[in-house]
Order: structure tokens, then C-alpha cells, then sequence
């Protein structure tokens, strides 16, 4: 059983306590924030027994073999450094790290030390990301040409509220405010697909009204945005106001297309007209259908063996990260490469949103 520490004590790291237990493969043994009450407030109600307002006591008192990071972005580098240097792998909430060069120095970091790192880019560890990854390995899709990706955001909900209602919170800091903070969901499904040598275009603006505040005020709310290297294209929307709030990608390849929609855990190949004329514009709603059907049923079988809570990507990523832990031989879930490119094309994205007039 690996010594599990975390580091940040907000509303994500209930997620994280529940998730590592869940795994089977580790035990919380101490939480540590800079504010004592957050600290109490979650070790009281996940019964951790560690307790911490310094990160270097924890480490140096508890002999912690992972910790997890759940702090905002701009704190990650360094807390990250400080555990691996005391030997610690770090498993790190989403955004890797404010910058790409920050993101480059955690990896740099882990190398040199030899510790494994992640980052809880959970989606794609979702039943339909899953199925994708199968499809793919097995050549199925051949080629990919495109991917289509629309992540939405409820601004009325818990966390936009909080954002919106609080012009010292720290999205506001990020370089891309509300996107910097979403841009990873969306990311992250399609850098396997997109190389090195990637080129970006944005549209992003403000769709609400304005409140009066200029820190709120000064934060978009939609964002378009085009990704291209020369042979693979990938679209993507962020939208605060589309309704019903979606969470989807569309993959487009050289032999078959499939559509996941993350949030009914579905995946379909997409409609295909292989009889003539009428009779052929009439079979692929009933080829569709049936589809659907045969994931529903799916997801009723994982209903029943407790595997359709919201947070089911996240232990089963956890499970890859510890099993890696554990074995020297093993493979990281999510390959450095991607992580950097992931942090690089937000760098991209922010870059261009910050030229437009």
C-alpha cells in the first residue's frame, strides 16, 4: 500500500481522497494546505490523520511514497520540485502547470530524479475515451483526417458561481482565465492525434453582459479555436452559454468516424448510407438507434458493478499511475510528450486570444 499525501484541501480533493481509497492500491495519511481550517475541515470528514500547514513537515515526517497536488497552477512547479527532491512521485490536478516552460522543468524534474508524474486528464480514461483508444490501436479508423471537440461550462453552476462571484479568485490570475482552467478536457483528447509542429487560430469573446466589475468583466467566455500541423485538423469550442451543456469529440478518419459524448458515456461510429436512393436514407436512423441501445445497455451492466459514478475515469487512471509506481518497468498512462504538448498549445491558444483587438 503506497503513503499517500495531498497537498491542496479545496472541493477537488474530496475527489482524490475517495478515488485513492478506491483504487485499492493506497491509503491518504496526511492532507496539508496553508490555511489550518481547510486542513480540519477535510481530514475531520475523510478521517485522514496527517495534518499539515507546511509542505516540508509532510514530507519530512510522514515518508510519503505519492503526493498529490490539488492547488492552483501557479503553485505547482514548485511544489512539485519539493516532493520529488524528497523522493516523492507526484500525480498533479489539471493544469499541469501555469506555463509550458514550467511544465518542461516538472518533467525535467521528475527525470532527474527519478520519480514518475501525472496529471488527472481523466477523460480519456472515460469509458468511451477507452473505447476510442481500442479502435485506434486496432487500425479501425484508419488515418485520422479531423477531430471535432465542444466542451461546455454551466457559469451558474457551483464553480462558475464562484468564479463569477469572486473577482480575487484565482482563474481570474491565469493568463487564459475561465479557458486556461478548461483548455486541459479538451486538449488532452487530441494531442495523440496532432504533432509537434502545430499551428493555432482563435475567436474568443465575452457573450454575457457586463457586470461593472473589470476583473470579471475581462474574463470571455466563448472560445473557437483551429489546430492544424500540416496533415491532422482539430476544431474546438468552449462554450459558457450553448445549451444542453456538452461534452463531446468527433473523430474523422481515413476508413471510419465516430462520435463520443463523454457526458452519456456513448460512443457510435457515424451514420453511414451503404444501400441506394431512399431505401438508403432510411436504414441509418435504425442502424443509429440500435447503437445507442446496445450502449445503454452497457452502461446499465457498469451501473450495476458501481462503475458509472462521475469520477470512474479517475480511479481507473489512478490504478495505471500506481501500478507504474510500483513497477519500474511500467508505462506512464499519459506519455510526457502529450503533457508537454497539451501545456503548449494552451501557451499558443492564450498567445493568439491576447493579439486579437
Amino acid at each position: 500500500m503506497l503513503r499517500i499525501g495531498i497537498v491542496g484541501c479545496g472541493k477537488i480533493a474530496d475527489g482524490h481522497v475517495e478515488q485513492i481509497r478506491a483504487t485499492g492500491r493506497g491509503d491518504v495519511v496526511a492532507v496539508c494546505d496553508r490555511e489550518p481550517l481547510m486542513v480540519e475541515q477535510l481530514a475531520e470528514r475523510m478521517r485522514v490523520p496527517g495534518r499539515y500547514t507546511d509542505l516540508a513537515a509532510m514530507l519530512a515526517y510522514e515518508r510519503l511514497d505519492v503526493v498529490h497536488v490539488a492547488t492552483p497552477p501557479d503553485s505547482h512547479l514548485p511544489i512539485a520540485r519539493q516532493a520529488m527532491e524528497a523522493g516523492c512521485h507526484v500525480f498533479m490536478e489539471k493544469p499541469f502547470a501555469l506555463t509550458a516552460d514550467e511544465a518542461a522543468a516538472i518533467l525535467d524534474c521528475a527525470r532527474a530524479n527519478g520519480r514518475r508524474v501525472s496529471v488527472n486528464y481523466l477523460y480519456n480514461f472515460e469509458t468511451p475515451g477507452l473505447e476510442l483508444a481500442e479502435l485506434l490501436d486496432a487500425g479501425r479508423l484508419g488515418d485520422i483526417v479531423h477531430l471535432d471537440t465542444h466542451y461546455g461550462y454551466n457559469l451558474s453552476g457551483d464553480y462558475g458561481l464562484a468564479v463569477m462571484g469572486d473577482p480575487g479568485h484565482w482563474v481570474h490570475r491565469l493568463p487564459g482565465k475561465l479557458f486556461h482552467n478548461v483548455l486541459d478536457h479538451v486538449l488532452a483528447k487530441i494531442v495523440p492525434h496532432i504533432g509537434d509542429d502545430f499551428a493555432v487560430r482563435t475567436c474568443a469573446f465575452r457573450r454575457r453582459a457586463a457586470t461593472g466589475n473589470a476583473m470579471v468583466d475581462a474574463m470571455p467566455d466563448e472560445l473557437r479555436f483551429l489546430i492544424h500541423d500540416g496533415k491532422v485538423t482539430a476544431n474546438g469550442l468552449i462554450s459558457a452559454h450553448g445549451r444542453p451543456v456538452a461534452h463531446s469529440l468527433k473523430v474523422v478518419g481515413a476508413r471510419d468516424s465516430v462520435e463520443l459524448d463523454y457526458a452519456a458515456r456513448t460512443l457510435v461510429h457515424s451514420a453511414r448510407q451503404n444501400q441506394p436512393s431512399a431505401i438508403g436514407r432510411l436504414f441509418p436512423a435504425w442502424v443509429q438507434s440500435a447503437r445507442f441501445a446496445r450502449n445503454g445497455m452497457r452502461n446499465l451492466g457498469r451501473f450495476g458493478r458501481h462503475e458509472f459514478h462521475y469520477f470512474q475515469p479517475m480511479r481507473v487512471l489512478l490504478t495505471r499511475f500506481y501500478d507504474a509506481v510500483n513497477d519500474d518497468r511500467g508505462v506512464d498512462p499519459i506519455p510526457h510528450a502529450h503533457i508537454l504538448r497539451v501545456c503548449r498549445m494552451i501557451d499558443a491558444i492564450v498567445a493568439d486570444i491576447g493579439e486579437q483587438p
